[in-house]
């Protein structure tokens, strides 16, 4: 059995063009909670910056894998693909609409435990466990390339004013994305917290604060609520969106 908690907000834009997706339940708004049995699938989607309809490109594409009710045997990349030619296909045909684009990040559990991280874009997964946090998945971004060829610091990537460039995203009319899935190695032991997020909250919160954060004497909830706060106080300008996975018995 797992429980999964989850909250999006629009901070102080606005309105939101982050969504979340846990086990049945996607929304924009608000908080959710759910014990989950396997298989199921937890994930979070925030609208391309500069793209008409971010705020519809991101729940559609999770409503649309909600109803992939993934499971072991399900080719998790072709439903992906699938849902990316959905979303273009649907924006050609809503002029309002036209080229919208999200990122999404997710972990898919089979029936057997088995994990799978999937990313496109720049929202992540991280694991904590025994009180440090490690990112599992690779920010498809132009920083992302440019600290990896050396020519920006890491301290330098979360300033940087290109750091809003991310690759082809689902929905990109012209070009398809490149899908990252991978086995997450090691899986979930006991105590482990999975922590999706939009980079309303990874722009803000640096892997230390999120380790202080977690190692608090709090609710799962609460624990999230507070690295909402915390990134808004570290002068957040984005929609917030973070969702946690642990594993009980």
């Amino acid at each position: 059995m797992y429980y999964c908690c989850g909250i999006t907000e629009k901070g102080i834009m606005p309105h939101n063009e982050d969504a979340m997706l846990i086990g049945e339940s996607v929304s924009d708004e608000g908080n959710i909670q759910q014990e989950l049995n396997t298989p199921f699938v937890a994930a979070v989607s925030d609208g391309v910056s500069g793209e008409n309809a971010g705020e519809i490109a991101s729940k559609m594409c999770l409503e649309l894998l909600r109803d992939v009710h993934y499971t072991g045997v399900i080719r998790l990349d072709l439903r992906l693909h699938e849902i990316h030619r959905q979303l273009a296909e649907y924006s050609m045909a809503h002029q309002e609409h036209n080229n919208m684009q999200c990122t999404l990040c997710g972990v898919a559990v089979d029936e057997a435990g088995g994990m799978l991280a999937f990313n496109v874009g720049d929202s992540r997964l991280y694991r904590f466990r025994r009180g440090r946090i490690s990112q599992l998945t690779r920010d498809q971004s132009l920083v992302q390339l440019l600290y990896e060829e050396g020519s920006i610091t890491m301290a330098q990537r979360r300033t940087h004013i290109h750091r809003n460039i991310i690759f082809p995203a689902f929905g990109n009319v012209r070009t398809n994305p490149k899908i990252d899935i991978t086995p997450i190695e090691g899986g979930m032991e006991f105590g482990d917290v999975l922590i999706l997020c939009t980079d309303g909250i990874s722009d803000y919160l640096s892997p230390l604060d999120m380790e202080e954060i977690m190692e608090l004497p709090k609710s799962l909830p609460k624990r999230l609520d507070l690295m909402v706060q915390t990134a808004l106080s570290n002068g957040g300008t984005d929609n917030l969106t973070v969702i946690a996975v642990t594993r009980y018995n």
